[in-house]
Order: structure tokens, then C-alpha cells, then sequence
């Protein structure tokens, strides 16, 4: 029997609302516990990874969505919310899976700081761009709710990280003993999370695998190679290369799918974000099965 569509309504509305941003605020607080102040300073201090993956993400990306739209002849609905997609920078998600990943936490948390506040900007001019060029309406208004988007970052990245910092820099052992079962939590979290957008986009997801399950998943497999190429080209060390990979495929289905269907006013668009959270899930867990279990130290940024 299919699952009543106010049931549904409800659960996406309770996972993004409240457990997805809780979830992933306590994750972030871990996280701050397994930093320290200079691994931020020798983020800024070198930054070329910062170039990287910002380049990543708000050029090539939305150059491949591009691409791929064209290439597979997308309908309107399909090419702009393949797009919207690219041009969604990756939100925490992204810097949870880093974590389990061990990847370079640092980075990843700078990148999407940066990134969420720089696509402000570049969101409605891409946006546009695509309107005009996959034929609708070239003088559609994009507006982002610029406030709410910087306080969702403040209170569900940069605050708890803090916190957690400074929880281990007044108790480094507390801080240490709580690293391990944070790896878990962090885990068992994002198999839940997966579990509950399945969920939330059951009765979409048929629709939304035949009309874009290849492109998306093209789109994902494409950016994270794209993302973990460049960064090796460029001489990163692994760990850096893994947080660029991840913050190159894994985009903010939330922000995503809150344009398609709030700022643009069309369902349609946000279906290759169903299909794209499945894909995104999916590569995501598996980088974490994988790399997750390394215990060798990789070298810091230079």
C-alpha cells in the first residue's frame, strides 16, 4: 500500500525542520572536538585547497550540470533542477561524512562556510542563466532568503564547531575519550538520516529514477571524480584531496530543493533532487565503509 502523501508531507517536514539540523549540529560538535585553532590557521595559511575546492564548486560544477543537461536533452523542469543541484553547494552532510572519511575536517568545514556564503550570489545569476537558456522566462526574480541562509549555517556549522573547540581546549581528555563513539554516532546518524529521506521522497523516487537517474547519477560520480582529480593534480595530500571529493559530489539537497519548489514555485524541478539524495547517499557511504577504517596518519597541508 502506498504511503499516504500527508504522511509523507509530515515526515519530510519533521526530518528537515528539525532532526536532519539537530542531527547534523551535534555531529558538527564532535567534530570541533577533534580540532584544534591551528588547523584552521594553516588552512588560511596555505590556501590553495581553498581555491580548489571553491573553484570545484562554484565553476566546474555547474559547468558539468550544464553539460550533462545538454548532452541528455533535458526537458525545462529536468535541465534547471539538474542545475539547481549543482549550483547547491554541500552543506554539513558533507563535513559529516569528511569526518568519518578521515578527511581534513578543517577544510571542509572552511569550504562550506565559504561556499554556502559566496552562492548566495551566485545561485540567481546561474540560476538565470539556465531559465533563459533552457527557454522559460529569462526575467523570473531569484531571491534567497540571504538571513535565514547565513543563520543556518552560524547555528548548525560555525557554532557547534566552536563549542566544540573550546570544550577541548578546556578538557583535551574528555575530548579525546569522546572521539570514537562521535566516529559512531556520526555513522549511525547518516544511515538514519538515508533511511528517513528514502522515506520522505518514497512515492517521487520511481518518477524521478526514470526521468533523471542516470543524469544524476552521472552528476554525482562525475563531480566527486572531477573534485578528487583536480585536488591530486594540484599535489594535495589525501586528506585534503578526500575533503574536496566529498565537497564536490555531496550538494545540499535541502537548499536544493527549498529553491525548486519555494523560490521557483515548481515541483517539477526538485525531482532530481530526490534521485540525487539516493545517489549522493549511496557514493557517500560507501567513501565512508572504505576509508572510515584507515588509521594511518595522512600529512598536513603544505
Amino acid at each position: 500500500m502506498p504511503i499516504q502523501p500527508r504522511y509523507l508531507s509530515m515526515l519530510a517536514t519533521l526530518l528537515s525542520k528539525f532532526f536532519l539540523p539537530l542531527s547534523l549540529a551535534i555531529i558538527m560538535l564532535g567534530m570541533g572536538m577533534t580540532l584544534v585553532p591551528n588547523d584552521f590557521t594553516r588552512v588560511v595559511k596555505y590556501p590553495k585547497a581553498i581555491l580548489i575546492g571553491l573553484t570545484n564548486q562554484l565553476i566546474f560544477l555547474p559547468a558539468i550540470g550544464f553539460l550533462l543537461a545538454i548532452v541528455f536533452d533535458l526537458e525545462l523542469t529536468m535541465a534547471v533542477g539538474i542545475i539547481i543541484l549543482a549550483v547547491s553547494p554541500g552543506g554539513p552532510t558533507s563535513n559529516l561524512i569528511t569526518q568519518v572519511c578521515r578527511g581534513n575536517i578543517a577544510l571542509s568545514v572552511t569550504l562550506t562556510a565559504i561556499a554556502s556564503f559566496v552562492s548566495i550570489l551566485t545561485i540567481p545569476f546561474v540560476l538565470s542563466f539556465a531559465l533563459n537558456y533552457f527557454g522559460s522566462d529569462a526575467g523570473v526574480a531569484i531571491e534567497l532568503p540571504i538571513v535565514a541562509t547565513i543563520l543556518q549555517i552560524m547555528v548548525i556549522t560555525v557554532v557547534p564547531v566552536s563549542i566544540g573547540m573550546l570544550l577541548r581546549g578546556y578538557s583535551p581528555d574528555f575530548a579525546a575519550r569522546m572521539e570514537g563513539p562521535m566516529r559512531v554516532a556520526s555513522t549511525v546518524i547518516f544511515v538514519v538520516i538515508f533511511i528517513a529521506v528514502v522515506a520522505a521522497n518514497f512515492n517521487l523516487l520511481g518518477t524521478a529514477m526514470k526521468r533523471v537517474g542516470m543524469v544524476t547519477l552521472l552528476l554525482n560520480i562525475g563531480t566527486m571524480g572531477f573534485g578528487y582529480l583536480s585536488a591530486r593534480l594540484f599535489k594535495l595530500d589525501f586528506k585534503s584531496a578526500v575533503s574536496i571529493t566529498i565537497e564536490s559530489g555531496i550538494q545540499n539537497g535541502t537548499l536544493a530543493f527549498v529553491i525548486a519548489t519555494t523560490v521557483l514555485n515548481n515541483i517539477e524541478m526538485g525531482i532530481p533532487t530526490g534521485a540525487y539524495s539516493i545517489w549522493m547517499f549511496l557514493t557517500g557511504g560507501i567513501l565512508m565503509w572504505q576509508l572510515g577504517k584507515r588509521t594511518e596518519k595522512a600529512p598536513k597541508i603544505s
